[in-house]
């Protein structure tokens, strides 16, 4: 889809994308970088991140691509060492990068529960963080844009990312606050239901059971998330700071978002039961 900003928006700015080798990640910096950013993607396949890197270059952008697993503090020191080296100061990070599985909190195991915090709230605060010490608060400008999850609700049958998001909500209103004397703008995104890599990892009945349940009675495309996305790290959005945007068609405002069976021990919806539940 054609970008409503004007070019060069974004023209001298040096962006971070974790996530970014494919999805609602790659979608990101590959608006960024329509824009005029320069852009960094970090990812853990540096066969994706190659891919990925390639196909945006091909444009004639300006991109680094790096292996980083956020979950490791010093990974994730030296990837934005080597960003500022090669790009130069970080001034737009976008936190995509995260990832989890469906299933009923009473089959999620110790490791899983653990797996998803350390990657989606843990590895969030490590870069921004980062981010915000290296290049954001000495150069006392940045904008920052958490992609989290549509958890208005509570998140039934992703009780982990669910409590994992909730968090990176809370923290994006808490830093708000605190970075805000540097100009550093952070929000967050909360997409539904949206047609990517992501998705295409769930069950079919499952994703379509979520659709029949958003108002618009259709899914998002990544390419929507990013125009979100754009608008948040830009100057239109100076005054914006410390807020979710919902964009999942009206899905966090009506419908069911979990299927209770009756009380008398009923089965599981077909789509629940047989989800297969990693480690």
């Amino acid at each position: 889809m054609p970008s409503v900003f004007r070019p060069g928006l974004f023209a001298g700015h040096v962006a971070i994308v974790t996530g970014g080798g494919s999805g609602i990640g790659l979608a990101i910096a590959r608006t960024l970088c329509e824009l005029g950013a320069s852009v960094a993607i970090a990812g853990r396949n540096p066969d994706k991140l190659e891919t990925a890197r390639a196909k945006l270059t091909s444009h004639g952008w300006t991109v680094h691509a790096g292996t980083c697993d956020i979950r490791e503090v010093e990974q994730v020191a030296a990837f934005v060492a080597t960003v500022r080296a090669t790009l130069g100061e970080i001034s737009v990070l976008i936190n995509n990068a995260g990832g989890q599985f469906p299933t009923p909190a009473e089959a999620l195991s110790p490791k899983g529960w653990d797996a998803v915090i350390r990657n989606n709230l843990n590895g969030t605060f490590y870069v921004t963080r980062e981010v915000a010490v290296a290049s954001m608060i000495p150069k006392r400008r940045g904008r920052i844009v958490n992609i989290i999850a549509n958890v208005a609700r509570g998140f039934p049958g992703m009780v982990h990312t669910g409590a994992a998001r909730a968090g990176v909500e809370n923290m994006t209103k808490t830093l708000a606050v605190e970075w805000a004397v540097h100009d550093i703008g952070v929000n967050a995104i909360a997409p539904g239901i949206i047609r990517s890599s992501g998705t295409d990892r769930y069950p079919e009945e499952l994703v379509e059971m979520t659709r029949q349940r958003t108002p618009m009675k259709r899914l998002g495309t990544p390419e929507e998330v990013a125009e979100l996305c754009a608008y948040l790290a830009s100057e239109a959005a100076s005054f914006v700071t410390g807020e979710t945007w919902y964009i999942d068609g009206g899905a966090h405002l009506w419908g069911d978002t979990w299927i209770l069976p009756d009380r008398e021990a009923a089965p599981l919806p077909e789509a629940v039961a047989n989800l297969s539940v990693e480690p």
